[in-house]
């Protein structure tokens, strides 16, 4: 009798850690992750070394918007991934002039960046973006690139 309430004991303590490693698995593929900034490109919103949970599942639902902070696979490197501001938004026409950033030719009327942006890099000229494809800078923008990010690389996260 004893043995049997053992077992009955182990099989249930084994089911429970399965189904606890079943659900971790689930959330941290599908739902959410933890990351942690590294590098100061976000400040003073986020700072070097704060630590995230990144929601994996909402866009899957929706499409992202602009201001959303997204976080992306560096397409040049693998495991980097990069945590930026979305600032233009598929089908616009972004440019940089004078450190302002003009959306379909009018000036930017929210801006999260820390300071007026020194080099305008790729967006020097006007980049028109397609369908699947946004525009991210940083909010403190001369410590940041101007990036692009499409959205086939989410399916990476």
């Amino acid at each position: 009798m004893k043995t049997k309430e053992i077992i009955k004991e182990a099989v249930s303590v084994v089911l429970y850690i399965a189904v606890v490693l079943a659900a971790t698995w689930f959330v941290i593929t599908f739902v959410g992750q933890r990351t942690q900034v590294n590098g100061s490109s976000m400040e003073p919103t986020l700072s070097d070394h704060d630590n995230l949970i990144v929601d994996k599942i909402s866009y899957r639902f929706k499409e992202p918007e602009r201001f959303d902070i997204i976080v992306f696979p560096f397409q040049y490197e693998e495991d980097v991934y990069y945590i930026k501001r979305i600032i233009g938004l598929p089908g616009e026409t972004i440019q940089i002039v004078d450190g302002e950033v003009y959306i379909d030719g009018e000036k930017l009327a929210k801006d999260y960046g820390a300071e007026k942006m020194a080099d305008a890099g790729i967006a020097a000229e006007p980049i028109v973006l397609g369908e699947d494809e946004y525009f991210v800078l940083g909010d403190n923008r001369n410590h940041s690139s101007c990036l692009l990010y499409t959205s086939d690389a989410a399916d990476e996260l």
